[in-house]
């Protein structure tokens, strides 16, 4: 059974006349005259009566035509959920971000993308590992550290950002414009946990040049750790995308050297997976973030 064949036998049973049907379809009435031939040879009965010029739907006919309705409806429905889908007024969106700032700032477009699109039923996930959940299909994408090797993965790298070294505004290092590892190990440290990936790469940076940097105070909160660095307990090393979300007026931000620390975020999902248009519009907004340092 064809679907060019129920589009004849629909327009047969709507017109109850082949000439008209023909008219209506764009073809001949020989060729719609076949086309229902064979689909009542397939049936293996007849789904008009002929009488003279008259034609009648049989019984056969009539079970048809109304599982032809469902068809077409289906059909129908399938095509208005596609548009809207294409249009962005439908539809779902799982996105992964790893644990930490990068989940924040994920988490800071979704009111945005929210405002732009209120039918979209999104899904923030924070993980540890983006790529396991992207290979099972979970997400349509996930924002994380780079590189990632895995060549069943397409990349789109966002950006590339500094560490910084922060300070109350009249510590005696506030004017300083750059400043080595070696001068912050002497300091009080605020840091996150050692689970980090922010402190991870603090504490590689560290051990390359032959220290271990020992905090004074951890917290698992940025805005906890912001607070005590404003009070004057000590000092801290954060991301360029942490101190881009949240007031640093009051701090003194300085670039590291010796060395510097630099990483990029980018995004990554499926090569085989068709990247919906919500989830384009996403990665729009991932990339057109303002940079305010």
């Amino acid at each position: 059974m064809e679907f060019r064949q129920l589009e004849c036998f629909k327009a047969i049973c709507e017109e109850l006349h082949f000439t008209r049907a023909a008219e209506r379809l764009g073809i001949t009435q020989p060729t719609l005259s076949y086309q229902i031939k064979l689909l009542e040879d397939e049936m293996g009965t007849p789904l008009f009566s002929r009488i003279g010029k008259k034609i009648a739907i049989t019984e056969a006919g009539s079970i048809l035509h109304n599982h032809c309705s469902t068809i077409f409806g289906a059909l129908t429905g399938a095509r208005e959920e596609i548009f809207e889908l294409q249009h962005i007024e439908r539809g779902t969106l799982s996105i992964g971000a790893l644990i930490g700032e990068i989940n924040e700032l994920v988490s800071s477009l979704l009111v945005d993308f929210h405002k732009k699109y209120p039918k979209i039923q999104i899904k923030l996930n924070g993980l540890v590992d983006v790529v396991e959940p992207l290979i099972l299909n979970e997400l349509d994408f996930a924002v994380t550290i780079l590189p990632v090797e895995d060549e069943r993965l397409r990349i789109v790298p966002l950006y590339v950002e500094d560490f910084y070294f922060v300070v109350k505004s009249d510590h005696p290092f506030a004017d300083h414009k750059t400043i080595s590892f070696e001068e912050i190990k002497k300091e009080p440290v605020i840091m996150f946990p050692s689970t980090h990936r922010c402190r991870k790469m603090i504490d590689s940076a560290c051990s390359s040049l032959g220290f271990d940097l020992k905090p004074k105070i951890e917290t698992t909160t940025i805005r906890s750790l912001l607070m005590l660095v404003r009070s004057g307990a000590g000092v801290s090393i954060l991301s360029k995308t942490l101190l881009e979300m949240y007031p640093h007026q009051d701090l003194s931000i300085i670039r590291i050297t010796n060395p510097s620390l630099r990483r990029e975020i980018g995004v990554i999902y499926l090569k085989d997976r068709y990247m919906e248009k919500a989830a384009r519009e996403f990665i729009d907004l991932l990339m057109a973030r303002p940079c305010l340092l």
